[in-house]
């Protein structure tokens, strides 16, 4: 039967959420739900391409497109995720994608084209003279938990399982809810002070409601006063914390290593087999902070197709071009990086 290759509309969510479910490549962020995220939150715009034979799905890509006077034009799978890229049944399916991907590029005017890869393409898919890789900038960290919170806990390094215990034995306290906003205000002022642009509360609102049967806030409270906060996604038997912060009281009560293993110890209760710790950027606290959990880094295979004279996008905070707006952006006082944060980093993606 004839390919045929068409953009996802929203009766066609279903199919393609089941498709995603299916492949054993799928990811949280290949679902469908993120294309009305990544246009709601952000104003890019999205194209959901899918690929159909005789009726049935074959293959997905979902892709947005970030476009910024200040960082320019990129086509990404997917925006402000971790993973993506096509994931498709086979090669015809995913040459198809690749292909529909390719032409978008004029129109948008888009530097770059990204594709986000956690397993990435049988090697002769994709022309490593077209598609260059880039693996030494993220890495992922995930790690199997178990039912046993005892056997959890000791898996943790010694070190790190003595600040754990630190904040058990200060009596520190978690609620699994969906607060986004009272995460937000914990968040907003931790990457305020990490020199990093923040996300608006709308996104947040915007992800809990997209993506309600499948994510919880898990706040942390010293006392009676909220300290820590992280939001989590649940895929699979897989447990996702996904944005998380601390006030500076976080650091004196032990709050942000309690926080993560309450997290722990919560999912692996509901039935979750698998820790997910996300992606850092090597070189940085949060890398760091990972590898000290008993983590082991895992290179992400991001590949990039580029257009003529273009270089691959280096829009991190290791970049040196960015030391002093990261510098000044920390002196910034809360309320005015809340107001500017949302419109620098929607450009980001």
């Amino acid at each position: 039967m004839p390919l045929t290759c068409r953009p996802l509309d929203e009766a066609g969510e279903p199919a393609w959420d089941a498709f995603v479910a299916a492949h054993p490549d799928g990811t949280f962020f290949h679902r469908a739900g993120w294309r009305r995220v990544v246009e709601q939150a952000f104003g890019h715009r999205a194209h959901y391409l899918m690929t159909w034979r005789d009726g049935a799905v074959t293959g997905v890509l979902p892709l947005g497109h970030v476009r910024t006077a200040l960082f320019g034009s990129s086509l990404i799978s997917v925006p402000f995720c971790v993973h993506g890229g096509p994931l498709a049944a086979d090669r015809a399916s995913f040459e198809a994608l690749v292909a529909a991907a390719v032409a978008l590029m004029p129109a948008a005017r888009a530097s770059a084209l990204e594709f986000r890869f956690f397993t990435p393409p049988p090697e002769d898919w994709l022309d490593p003279a077209e598609w260059p890789v880039r693996s030494d900038l993220y890495v992922t960290f995930r790690k199997p938990i178990t039912d046993d919170h005892d056997a959890n806990l000791k898996a943790i390094p010694r070190k790190q399982r003595a600040v754990v215990r630190k904040g058990i034995e200060r009596g520190l306290t978690s609620t699994a809810d969906q607060n986004t906003d009272l995460l937000h205000r914990i968040y907003a002022e931790s990457v305020r002070n990490l020199g990093t642009p923040v996300f608006s509360r709308r996104y947040f609102r915007i992800l809990a409601e997209t993506f309600r049967d499948s994510m919880d806030v898990v706040t942390i409270r010293d006392g009676a006063t909220p300290v820590a906060s992280v939001m989590n996604f649940y895929w699979r038997d897989e447990v996702l914390p996904y944005y998380g912060g601390g006030t500076p009281a976080a650091r004196i009560c032990y709050a942000n290593d309690f926080m993560y293993w309450e997290v722990m110890r919560r999912a692996a209760a509901r039935g979750c087999r698998l820790f997910d710790f996300g992606r850092s950027k090597t070189g940085t606290g949060a890398f760091a902070f990972k590898k000290n959990w008993g983590f082991t880094p895992v290179p992400l295979p991001y590949r990039f197709r580029l257009a003529p004279g273009a270089a691959i996008p280096d829009h991190n905070p290791l970049n040196p071009k960015y030391r002093l707006f990261i510098a000044a952006w920390k002196r910034l006082p809360l309320p005015v990086a809340n107001v500017l944060g949302p419109h620098i980093v929607r450009g980001l993606g």
